[in-house]
């Protein structure tokens, strides 16, 4: 394959994914695994404040460690042209300039990075890294400082918002979400090699390799194409490797000062403040409706966590103009600095935020109304065209995942009452949510190699994160050729590869199949171009009309013979046939609007005694336009849904308000969701093709499986207790308390 040390075949049998032979055998290597010859290792310091300045550092101790190479400072550091620039680091949104600064921003902030040759080595030294600071005050109290922060017009403003005090039925509440964080199972990690002094080689964990090439072009004003960035295999993203961190930048410093290849590979405590979490939020709702049920208006406002030296807005009331009709709308939105490093997008960033609150609320309203929530929403829902842009649904079949999904979970069972269900010491509940997402695309490219023996390699940079765009590139080869699957090949995560976006925000599949596509039909052309040399019939083919199967090519014309693949090659002297395509979003996206929906259809038993919250069935149906690889997308929602239940019930993360340190930055005191938290969650999709967004009619499904199934949680407590509770996560003390 040429771009890996320890090539293997991301080939497999039809009903299994292209890379998991090579991931369960270990074959597949991810950014720390890779051998690289004279490696050296390095581990970063953190600060010991949360805010104020670096007045000197006692290094003596450190630097007597055997093995240390070098010690990295402030002081004492490579060049980085960029960093020398403001506006550069801005247009590299590097957000920290690491090293390049005396000032304390965060607690855990790297001060320091220690090379050695071994990591023990590394390891020690850098615990006996020492630094005296002028300490500052720290904003560190998220509830405390939002008050004194104002909201700012989030969007245009509908109708007049005044409407809703003469609704004849409304609601008012708060709600607060605590911080989460990712927490992937593979540790961001980071190998740099200086080839030449303008020539640098990565294998690093991100969601995007070209995105990662793109800024350390910048950031050290060398070519894009002097750098190469590797990332195949990755444990998990979710969002923590859509941008570049730091730690990044920090390895490639430090391989700069030792010329010679290091790693450095973040600690689990160190990920919690590294690359990023999902912002603490408080959001505030009023809703507003009819006596028979019709929204009158909303009003949305929100404020989430920052960092003091970077924004980030989570764009939380986005989802308030995706959904439903509102005459009368109002956002408003806000961010809140705070000592604490920088958020970044998380599973459904933002979305995820804001529709907790909005399908909370819509509840609500139901019982208020006394109104099957189901109804409430159905009676509501913006079906034909986008409420904001008012561009027609290109398809939006989010009433049929209702419809769906209230049979799959029998919510005729369901009491309209609260409370009315007990078992023992068990009160019993059904809640129910939807959740929406703006179905993207981004341009992407694609190649295909092609063999004298019919097997062909489908190339892209963009990198498979778990989310199966490995074999749905497969199967969407397969359909496009008539090739079998097991002559199909996947080769990605290289920026050696024909360009593609991140894989993130629900736009993988969507980006790269029109490209496969396209690679397909470039493909076909040049094999007709040779196959005319022998058959003119062939002349000025279109791809539609060629065929092509495992040995040769022919045309869909009666009687055609086909010409094979062996015969090409051998009277044209080839050796590998090669082409690329590219593909991207065109006119479409001025004629309609796009997005991509979900139905979570949830029962819960809760413990009277001890608030223990057992969920007992979780079902999501999703519109996701035309599914590719079932198994995989079954897995992005059944996955997503799992990450709901972590949001719902016990992920929070906490800081120490004194202090500024992370309570419980790792996985002992860090609560998410295992198997015995969740049952098996009950998958279903409407699978019915979006004839505009791209070639073969899919959409994506990444965010909208955990858009929604909070709140149906949360609304399934409230059917089985009476109580309504606003802040997450829901822990048994709320449950008893609330």
């Amino acid at each position: 394959m040429g771009f890996f040390d320890e090539p293997f075949d991301l080939m497999t049998a039809a009903e299994g994914r292209v890379e998991g032979i090579a991931k369960v055998t270990g074959s597949g290597k991810y950014a720390a695994e890779y051998k690289v010859d004279g490696l050296c290792h390095a581990v970063l310091v953190g600060s010991t404040i949360a805010a104020g300045k670096i007045k000197s550092f006692n290094l003596d101790n450190a630097k007597q460690v055997a093995g240390v190479l070098g010690i990295i400072t402030h002081l004492e550091k490579p060049l980085v042209p960029g960093l020398a620039d403001e506006d550069k680091i801005k247009e590299a949104r590097l957000g920290l300039a690491v090293f390049h600064t005396d000032k304390i921003f965060f607690k855990g902030q790297p001060i320091a990075l220690v090379i050695a040759e071994t990591l023990e080595d590394a390891t020690y030294a850098a615990s006996l890294v020492t630094a005296e600071y002028e300490k500052e005050p720290a904003k560190l109290d998220f509830e405390l400082a939002l008050k004194n922060i104002p909201l700012t017009p989030a969007g245009k403003d509908r109708g007049n918002i005044e409407a809703l005090n003469s609704a004849p039925h409304s609601v008012e509440a708060e709600y607060n979400i605590k911080a989460e964080v990712h927490n992937p199972m593979e540790m961001h990690a980071t190998i740099a090699e200086w080839k030449a002094d303008d020539k640098l080689k990565l294998f690093d964990k991100n969601q995007g390799v070209n995105n990662v090439q793109r800024t350390f072009a910048k950031l050290f004003n060398i070519p894009v194409d002097n750098i190469e960035v590797i990332s195949e295999f990755v444990g998990g993203g979710f969002g923590s490797g859509l941008r570049v961190w730091p730690h990044a930048l920090a390895c490639i410093m430090a391989a700069k000062l030792v010329k010679r290849p290091v790693k450095l590979m973040l600690t689990r405590p160190q990920m919690f403040h590294s690359v990023g979490y999902r912002p603490a939020a408080w959001q505030k709702i009023k809703l507003g409706a009819n006596a028979d049920g019709k929204f009158v208006g909303i009003h949305h406002q929100a404020k989430n966590g920052t960092s003091v030296y970077e924004n980030f807005n989570e764009g939380i009331t986005r989802v308030t103009r995706l959904i439903y009709h509102f005459d009368n709308l109002k956002a408003e939105a806000a961010t809140v600095p705070l000592n604490l490093s920088t958020p970044t997008w998380m599973r459904g960033p933002g979305d995820c935020t804001g529709d907790f609150a909005i399908e909370s609320a819509i509840d609500e309203l139901s019982y208020k109304l006394k109104m099957d929530p189901v109804a409430l929403r159905m009676k509501n829902l913006a079906l034909e065209k986008h409420p904001d842009n008012g561009l027609p649904w290109s398809t939006n079949y989010i009433n049929e995942c209702i419809e769906k999904g209230a049979q799959m979970i029998n919510w005729k069972d369901r009491k309209a009452a609260h409370s009315q269900t007990i078992e023992g010491d068990w009160s019993i509940g059904y809640g129910m949510a939807v959740g929406a997402w703006n179905a993207g695309r981004g341009t992407a490219s694609a190649g295909i190699q092609m063999q004298k023996d019919g097997t062909i390699t489908v190339q892209t940079a963009m990198t498979d994160i778990g989310t199966g765009t490995g074999i749905s590139m497969q199967n969407i080869a397969h359909d496009s050729t008539g090739i079998s699957k097991s002559k199909i090949k996947i080769e990605l995560g290289n920026s050696n590869l024909p360009p593609a976006p991140s894989q993130g925000g629900s736009n993988g599949l969507s980006s790269i199949g029109g490209a496969v596509v396209a690679a397909v039909s470039a493909l076909k052309l040049k094999l007709a171009e040779y196959a005319a040399m022998q058959n003119e019939a062939y002349k000025n083919a279109a791809p539609a009309d060629i065929l092509l199967s495992d040995t040769g090519v022919s045309l869909k014309t009666a009687n055609n013979q086909l010409v094979s693949y062996t015969s090409l090659w051998e009277k044209n002297n080839l050796n590998i046939l090669e082409v690329e395509a590219s593909s991207g979003p065109g006119a479409e996206r001025q004629k309609y609007a796009f997005c991509s929906s979900a139905a979570h259809f949830c029962k819960v038993r809760v413990n009277r005694k001890t608030g223990k919250v057992k969920i007992e069935r979780l079902v999501t149906v999703s519109d996701g336009g035309k599914i590719i690889s079932e198994k995989a997308a079954a897995n992005q929602m059944s996955g997503a849904a799992v990450g709901g239940i972590g949001m719902a019930l016990m992920e929070e993360q906490l800081t120490d308000e004194r202090l500024g340190t992370l309570v419980g930055n790792d996985f002992a005191g860090y609560h998410f969701p295992v198997n015995a938290d969740a049952p098996i969650i009950e998958v279903a999709f409407i699978n019915k093709p979006d004839p505009n967004i791209n070639p073969q009619g899919s959409k994506g499904l990444g965010e909208v499986g955990i858009i929604g199934t909070a709140a149906a949680i949360a609304n399934a407590i409230y059917n089985a207790t009476g109580k309504r509770l606003r802040d997450l996560p829901i822990t048994p003390d709320k449950v008893l308390l609330g």
